[in-house]
């Protein structure tokens, strides 16, 4: 039997997020998961037109933008292999998952510069002060590279070691897809959410369509 990384194992890809400048398109930082999880749930929300009495009946075939789309996962982390190795994993043997989990939260805080910054501009009179850009951020699943806005965020930390450093952590993430309604066309995010929609065009096309009679008609009026 071959062992992981020869030709007769495949290759695992891992979902990640990545981090990317607004402006300029670089890339900030590239997260992997440990672990892939086992389940990924999507909901779309249908933004259809809003009905009402005023006659206009076409209006209940429109739809007025992409669905608003929101993911959620499960993300498993785990340092106790690492742990049996600290020569080489001196990190996790010094701080557990710690390093990992900032990483994480550092997605949906502002950095203290940021903050240091904004307190400068109060103090100095300034009269409006408005939030630098964060990062935009990408949640990436196999084919599927998709700018996301993190709303949800929560950790549990299950297990410690002697310092009281985490060393086995869940993560849930909760994402909602922004779309150009969102971004804009001409956003790095926006692009990509056309790229994420042109793919499921795509997609869809290779789909098999059942015959009529498969659904017990004969036809339609």
């Amino acid at each position: 039997m071959g062992s992981f990384g020869t030709p007769l194992s495949p290759r695992l890809v891992k979902g990640g997020i990545v981090t990317m400048d607004p402006d300029t398109s670089v890339v900030e930082s590239v997260i992997a998961l440990q672990y892939n999880p086992d389940s990924l749930s999507r909901t779309l929300q249908i933004q259809a037109m809003p009905g009402g009495s005023d006659g206009v009946r076409v209006d209940a075939l429109r739809l007025r933008g992409p669905a608003v789309e929101t993911i959620k996962v499960e993300a498993e982390l785990d340092a106790t292999d690492q742990l049996e190795f600290p020569a080489q994993f001196p990190l996790a043997a010094k701080y557990g998952l710690h390093p990992q989990l900032a990483q994480l939260e550092m997605l949906v805080n502002p950095t203290v510069e940021t903050l240091l910054a904004d307190d400068a501009m109060a103090n100095a009179g300034t009269l409006e002060i408005i939030p630098l850009e964060q990062p935009l951020t990408l949640f990436v699943w196999s084919s599927r590279v998709i700018p996301v806005r993190l709303t949800e965020f929560s950790i549990t930390e299950e297990a410690f070691d002697v310092n009281l450093n985490p060393i086995r952590a869940k993560v849930s993430l909760g994402m909602r897809v922004l779309s150009v309604d969102d971004l804009g066309f001409e956003h790095p995010g926006g692009r990509l959410f056309m790229s994420y929609l042109t793919n499921k065009e795509a997609l869809a096309a290779q789909a098999t369509s059942a015959a009529l009679t498969v659904l017990g008609l004969g036809g339609l009026p």
